[in-house]
């Protein structure tokens, strides 16, 4: 190491070695101390709601392989243009059967309505991510719309 590092490490090492155990810029005072943890009992879970609608139907599914899990990419046709926010939500429950990701594809329509027009300025896209933990689990994604279902399996 040449003069300037070692000097610079030797600053900084008396530097963050002075910290006192009241200020934060210390790392070895950063978890250190435990403190005890009250248990909580029966405690009820807010479900989050989805007011937005599903989309009309579901064009195209495609499962893209990346490390780590998947990409699972959907095409959604609304009945109009306008259609904003979608997403791919994850449903749950056993309805769903054993070893089934089902996802909704919901979107928001807009506040006036809009032309029809073409069906390629009406689609949409939406994805979400799996990873593989999440995939031993599972052997079939399901999208679902309003009039129709799209899956695709291992």
């Amino acid at each position: 190491m040449t003069n300037s590092k070692t000097t610079l490490l030797v600053i900084t090492a008396i530097a963050l070695s002075g910290c006192g155990s009241g200020v934060s810029l210390n790392p070895f005072n950063w978890f250190s101390q435990e403190e005890p943890v009250e248990q909580l009992n029966d405690v009820d879970i807010a479900q989050f709601v989805d007011d937005r609608p599903l989309v009309q139907s579901v064009e195209g599914l495609v499962i893209e392989r990346l490390p780590g899990g998947v990409i699972i990419r959907a095409t959604g046709l609304p009945p109009m243009q306008g259609w904003y926010d979608a997403q791919l939500v994850r449903e749950g429950g056993a309805a769903a059967g054993t070893g089934v990701a089902v996802y909704s594809f919901r979107a928001r329509p807009p506040e006036q309505p809009t032309r029809v027009s073409t069906q390629q300025s009406r689609e949409l896209i939406a994805a979400a991510f799996l990873s593989n933990i999440e995939l031993e689990a599972i052997s079939s994604i399901r999208v679902i719309a309003a009039s129709n279902a799209r899956s695709a399996r291992r």
